[in-house]
C-alpha cells in the first residue's frame, strides 16, 4: 500500500465532525498532554490533545537561550560529562514514571543518545532536574525503558566499543567489542537516578526494549540487530542472516547475583548532575566505578530469542503475556508468548548459545505470526481493548490488528513514512484507547513550505470506534522519534504556579528590596537583585571596571501565578535569565569595554513593563570609581554607610 507524496485528497479521508472533535474551546483544557522527544534539538516538547497546541518546550540536553538553561551558573552544572561540558544531545525516547503498570505523572525520563546520558524532569515544574551519564556506552538510543513500579530504568549501547576503550583496529570488532544493558534504580520518593549494575553482552546493536508487566514483571526484552557482528556498510552487512536476537533478561535473578556479591567493579568516569529543590542550584559529581554482572558467571539471567531481522524494537501487550517483535526487513510480524518463553526455558528447549548465552528455540516461543501486514514494521501500542496497532514506515500506513488471533482489522494511511506512534497509556497496563497520534517522517505537501527543513507531521486518529478516523494534522518542533501522553488530570492538579520565597535556599538569594545590594570581592563583583512589577533593584551601578567578573543574582520576590521575570545587558555574551517567581538565578557578565551600559527585564509582566530597567556604568581597569548603587538612596553616595549594609546583610544570611 504505497502512497505518492502528492495528490492524495485527504480531505475525502476525514468525516465532517473531525474538526470539533479536536476543537478545544477558547478557556478549556485538553484532556491530555502529550510529551514528544526533540530528536536532534537535544529537548522535549508537550503538546496538548486532542487540539495539537505546542504548550511548551522543556529544555534538556541543548542550551537554551529562552530562558538561560545552560547559562545561568545555577545550570551550567548539567552539562558535564566526562567528555566535559556537552551542551547538547540527540534525544530520542520519552519514559514517564510508573506506578503499579500506570502512568503517574510525578516524572519525565528520556535519553541522551551521543553522550549517553538519561535526565529526568519534574512534571511539578516541567524543568530537568537531573542528568545522569551512564559509562562505557556508545549512543545510547537504547534507553530509557521503566519497570512497571519505577524500579529500574533499563538502557543499552547502540553501537560496541572496546570495554573498557582502548586503541585497538576496528576490524578486531568480533574479538575486542563488546555491549552493555545498564540498570538505573530510581528512588520511589525523589526521584532521583543511580546506575545499580550493568551486564556485559556480545557485541550487537541494542536497538530499542521494553519490560514485562504483570505476569512479565521482572523480565526486560531489548532487540539487537548486527548479530553479524560487521563493522563497515551495515546496510548490507548487518542484514546477512534471516534473524537477528531478541536479549531476555531477568532482572530479578540478577539482583540475586548482586547481592550474593557475583560482580566485578570496573574503574571508569561518569557525572552524575542533580538539582537542589530549595536552591535551584545543580551540583556535578563525579562517579568512578560501576559492577558488572557477566552473563557467563550468572547462569539463567539472560537469554536470547531470534527475531525478524533489523528490528526496530519490541512491544509488551497490557497482560504481559505478549512480546511483539518487529522486524524492517521483514514481511511479517512475530508474537512471542510469555509462557511459552518460560516454558522453553524450564524445559531447556534451546538451539545453541551465542557468547555462553542460551537461544531459545523460536517456535517454541512462539504465540504466532501476523502475516503481510504491511512494509517496514516499527512501533505497536496498545488499545486495552485486545487491539494493536503498528505503524509501518515504507507503505505508510497504521494498521490495526487483533493480539489474540492476529487478525488484521483496519488498516489507514499516513502521510507519510510514520516512525513510531503514541495512544494515551498505549504502553501501559491500562491505556486509554481513544486516540493515536502517528508521528510521521516526511511532510512534503503537507504544510506551507519553510525551505529545505520541514515540520514533521504529527497526525492524530479516533480510535474508539471499530475503524481508525483521522481528525487532525499538526506540525511538530524538530524530529520528534518517541512519545507519550497521559491524562491531564494526573499532572495538572500538582503544577507548581510559583515557588515559595521563603523556601528559597539560595546562597545569593535576596530575600526583600532593602537587602539589594552589590558587593566585591577582588576582580569578583556580585550584584543581589530583585525583581518585582515594575522595577529592578538596585537600577543604577557604578565602580565596575574591566576585567571585572559580574555576577547578577537575580531573585524574583513576586508570588503569583504566571509572573516571572528575565534580565539581559547590552554586550552579553551568553543568554538572558528567565527567572520564575520565588526564584533565584545567576547571570555572569564580564565587561568587554567601557562606558554606560543598559539592562532590562525581558519578560513583559506589567504595563510598565518598558520602565523595568536601569543601567551599569564600566571604569577602566585600575580606576577609583567607587562601589555605589540606585534605589537605597542613603545608600548611593556613602561608601562607608554601603559597607556597614552589606555586613549586616552578611549577618543576616547568616542567620536566616
Amino acid at each position: 500500500m504505497l502512497h505518492a507524496c502528492g495528490g492524495t485528497d485527504t480531505n475525502q479521508m476525514m468525516e465532517g465532525d473531525a474538526a470539533q472533535q479536536a476543537y478545544v474551546a477558547p478557556g478549556e483544557y485538553d484532556e491530555y498532554y502529550a510529551f514528544m522527544s526533540g530528536g536532534y534539538s537535544g529537548q522535549i516538547t508537550a503538546y496538548g490533545l486532542p487540539s495539537g497546541r505546542l504548550l511548551k518546550e522543556i529544555p534538556v540536553f541543548s542550551q537554551y537561550p529562552e530562558n538561560g538553561y545552560g547559562y545561568s551558573e545555577e545550570t551550567k552544572p548539567m552539562f558535564n560529562t566526562s567528555y566535559g561540558f556537552v551542551p547538547w544531545d540527540d534525544s530520542h525516547h520519552i519514559e514517564l514514571s510508573q506506578t503499579e503498570g500506570e502512568f503517574d505523572g510525578r516524572w519525565l525520563f528520556v535519553n541522551g543518545n551521543n553522550t549517553p546520558r538519561i535526565a529526568r524532569i519534574d512534571l511539578k515544574t516541567f524543568e530537568t532536574v537531573e542528568i545522569l551519564e551512564i559509562p562505557d556506552v556508545a549512543g545510547l538510543h537504547c534507553a530509557p525503558f521503566i519497570t512497571e513500579n519505577s524500579e529500574y530504568l533499563v538502557s543499552g549501547t547502540r553501537f560496541s566499543v572496546p570495554i573498557p576503550q582502548k586503541d585497538v583496529p576496528i576490524d578486531t570488532y568480533k574479538e575486542n567489542f563488546k555491549g552493555l544493558i545498564n540498570y538505573v534504580t530510581v528512588d520511589p520518593e525523589h526521584g532521583h537516578m543511580d546506575l545499580a549494575f550493568q551486564i556485559e553482552m556480545p557485541g550487537f546493536n541494542y536497538d530499542l526494549a521494553r519490560n514485562g508487566k504483570a505476569i512479565s514483571h521482572g523480565w526486560s526484552f531489548l532487540t539487537t540487530y548486527n548479530s553479524e557482528q560487521e563493522h563497515s556498510l551495515l546496510e548490507v552487512n548487518a542484514s546477512q542472516k534471516d534473524k537477528d536476537l531478541m536479549a531476555v533478561v531477568n532482572w530479578k535473578k540478577a539482583e540475586e547475583y548482586l547481592e550474593q556479591g557475583k560482580f566485578t567493579e570496573r574503574e571508569t568516569s561518569y557525572f552524575h548532575n542533580l538539582m537542589d529543590e530549595g536552591s535551584g542550584i545543580v551540583n556535578s559529581t563525579e562517579r568512578s566505578t560501576t559492577r558488572i554482572l557477566d552473563p557467563k558467571e550468572c547462569p539463567d539471567m539472560v537469554y536470547f530469542i531470534p527475531v525478524p531481522k533489523s528490528p526496530h524494537g519490541c512491544d509488551v501487550d497490557p497482560t504481559g503475556e505478549y512480546i511483539v517483535g518487529n522486524g524492517k526487513l521483514s514481511a511479517d510480524m512475530s508474537v512471542y508468548s510469555f509462557s511459552k518463553i518460560m516454558q522453553a526455558i524450564e524445559e531447556e528447549n534451546f538451539d545453541g548459545e551465542f557468547d555462553g548465552i542460551p537461544i531459545i528455540n523460536y517456535e517454541a516461543a512462539l504465540h504466532g505470526i501476523v502475516e503481510k501486514p504491511g512494509l517496514g514494521p516499527l512501533h505497536t501500542e496498545f488499545d486495552g481493548r485486545g487491539n494493536a496497532y503498528t505503524t509501518f514506515f515504507i507503505s505508510s500506513e497504521v494498521v490495526k490488528w487483533d493480539v489474540e488471533s492476529k487478525e488484521i482489522l483496519d488498516r489507514q494511511p499516513t502521510f507519510y513514512s510514520p516512525g513510531h506512534l503514541v495512544i494515551p497509556g498505549g504502553e501501559t497496563r491500562n491505556p486509554d484507547g481513544k486516540y493515536l497520534v502517528a508521528m510521521n517522517k516526511i511532510t512534503k505537501d503537507r504544510y506551507l513550505p519553510t525551505g529545505p527543513e520541514l515540520a514533521h507531521s504529527a497526525q492524530l486518529f479516533d480510535i474508539s470506534g471499530d475503524k481508525m478516523k483521522l481528525i487532525l494534522d499538526f506540525p511538530t518542533k524538530a524530529e520528534p522519534h518517541y512519545a507519550q501522553a497521559i491524562a491531564a488530570d494526573k499532572i495538572q492538579p500538582n503544577s507548581v504556579k510559583f515557588f515559595d520565597i521563603e523556601s528559597n535556599t539560595h546562597p545569593h538569594a535576596t530575600m526583600g528590596e532593602s537587602r539589594s545590594r552589590v558587593e566585591r570581592n577582588g576582580n569578583e563583583v556580585h550584584v543581589y537583585m530583585t525583581a518585582i512589577r515594575s522595577h529592578l533593584a538596585p537600577d543604577n551601578i557604578e565602580g565596575i571596571k574591566l576585567g571585572d567578573r559580574v555576577y547578577f543574582h537575580l531573585t524574583n520576590l513576586e508570588q503569583d501565578w504566571d509572573v516571572p521575570h528575565g534580565l539581559a545587558i547590552q554586550g552579553a555574551t551568553n543568554a538572558e535569565i528567565l527567572v520564575m517567581p520565588g526564584q533565584t538565578r545567576t547571570l555572569l557578565w564580564e565587561p568587554k569595554r567601557q562606558g554606560v551600559f543598559a539592562f532590562y527585564c525581558t519578560d513583559f509582566c506589567s504595563a510598565l513593563h518598558q520602565e523595568m530597567s536601569g543601567y551599569v556604568r564600566v571604569s577602566p581597569e585600575g580606576s577609583d570609581v567607587p562601589l555605589k548603587w540606585g534605589l537605597n538612596e542613603e545608600l548611593h553616595n556613602d561608601e562607608e554607610a554601603a559597607l556597614d549594609f552589606q555586613e549586616n546583610a552578611r549577618k543576616l544570611a547568616h542567620n536566616r
